[in-house]
């Protein structure tokens, strides 16, 4: 699944990273624990999140995540989108909840990281 189809599955505000929709996705993983995301994160992940602040940015750089998706609606702010800007990293906000948004990839084909 390519990321522009995520963010029609989604419904998803692109907010930064419009040039990279074309990047590929097989795997997704959820947290709003970012010490989880460090222990069990992958490079090339999708990483859905609820935690909009510069550490989830951060986090998300460190495990070489392709893209960071925000539920609930929620958005970095400008640090933490200077910072996904820096690093390449593109960044989606849905207004679904992280068990939707999840339901939803999974049945497309996004499997979890357990499946990789």
């Amino acid at each position: 699944m390519t990321l522009e189809e995520v963010v029609k599955l989604l419904e998803a505000e692109i907010v930064w990273g419009e040039q990279y929709l074309d990047q590929e996705f097989e795997f997704a993983g959820a947290s709003d624990l970012m010490s989880d995301v460090l222990a069990f994160g992958k490079a090339g992940v999708l990483l859905l999140t609820g935690l909009a602040n510069i550490q989830s940015v951060c986090t998300a750089r460190i495990i070489e995540a392709k893209a960071v998706v925000y539920v609930r609606g929620r958005k970095p702010d400008k640090e933490g989108i200077e910072l996904a800007r820096m690093n390449k990293l593109p960044i989606l906000s849905t207004g679904f909840l992280m068990y939707k948004a999840c339901g939803l990839l999974y049945s497309h084909g996004i499997r979890g990281l357990e499946d990789r």
